[in-house]
C-alpha cells in the first residue's frame, strides 16, 4: 500500500472522520464503522484532505482534464481543496465547479457555483464516500444539462466495499456500468481494516480482534461477493 494511503487512513482516524461502534445508515443498515467528511473544519486539515485526493487523482486519472466537479454541499469544499493542491502539487492549474442545491435567479445566476461548465470540458467528480451511488444518479444529469463534457471518473476518499443498490455489485462498480467513467477512492475499507487492525493509532488499537470480527460480519450481509 502506498505510502499516502497509509497516512490517509490514519489522517482519518486522528480528524474523527473515520468512527467505529454502531451507526445507522441512510440505507437503514447497521454498521460498525461511519465515515464524516463534514469533521474536516480546519484550515491545516482542508489543506492536507486535498492533497490525499489530489495525489490519488493524479495516480489514477492522470492530469489531463479540466474541471473537478463537486456536487453540494460535501463536495463544494473537497473540489476547492483538491483543486488548489493540483496546482500546488503539480503545477497544473484546473478550474473547480460546483452545483447549488436551489437555482439562483439574481446576481450570479443559475445553478452552479465557480467555472461555468463548456463544451469539450473534461471533468472530474470529487465525493467524500458513495454507499448507494445515489448522489451520482442526482448529480450527473446537472452536470450533463450544462454543456456536451467528458465525464473521465469519480473519486471518493473511501470505497466501503458494499453493494450498491443492485444488490450485486459495489456502488463505485455500479457506477461505471450504468454511466461508462471510471470511480475509484483514496483508499478501500480493506486497505483500511488492513492497516489498522491490531495497530495503534492515538495511542490505542483501533480495529482489535472484536471489532474486527463485526466488520467481517457486517461484510458477510452486505459485501461485495
Amino acid at each position: 500500500m502506498e505510502q499516502y494511503k497509509q497516512e490517509f487512513i490514519e489522517f482519518m482516524v486522528k480528524s474523527d472522520v473515520l468512527k467505529f461502534g454502531e451507526f445507522t445508515l441512510k440505507s437503514g443498515r447497521k454498521s460498525p464503522f461511519f465515515m464524516n467528511a463534514g469533521a474536516y473544519v480546519t484550515g491545516t486539515q482542508l489543506k492536507k484532505l486535498g492533497e490525499y485526493y489530489a495525489k490519488a487523482i493524479h495516480d489514477t486519472f492522470g492530469l489531463d482534464f479540466d474541471v473537478l466537479f463537486g456536487p453540494a454541499y460535501k463536495g463544494i469544499p473537497l473540489s476547492v481543496a483538491a483543486t488548489m493542491a493540483i496546482s500546488e502539487l503539480y503545477g497544473k492549474d484546473i478550474r473547480y465547479c460546483s452545483n447549488r442545491k436551489e437555482v439562483k435567479d439574481h446576481g450570479d445566476t443559475g445553478i452552479l457555483l465557480g467555472s461555468r461548465l463548456k463544451d469539450g470540458d473534461r471533468v472530474i467528480i470529487i465525493e467524500d464516500v458513495t454507499t448507494s451511488g445515489k448522489s451520482i444518479e442526482e448529480t450527473f444529469p446537472i452536470i450533463k444539462a450544462q454543456a456536451d463534457v467528458e465525464i473521465k471518473g469519480l473519486m471518493v476518499s473511501l470505497n466501503r466495499m458494499e453493494v450498491g443498490k443492485g444488490g450485486k455489485m459495489s456502488a463505485l462498480e455500479e457506477i461505471k456500468e450504468l454511466y461508462g467513467f471510471d470511480a475509484s477512492a483514496i483508499v478501500t475499507m480493506e486497505e483500511v481494516v488492513e492497516h489498522l487492525y491490531n495497530r495503534e493509532c492515538q495511542g490505542k488499537v483501533i480495529i482489535d480482534s472484536t471489532l474486527k470480527a463485526a466488520i467481517d460480519a457486517y461484510y458477510e450481509q452486505y459485501g461485495v461477493k
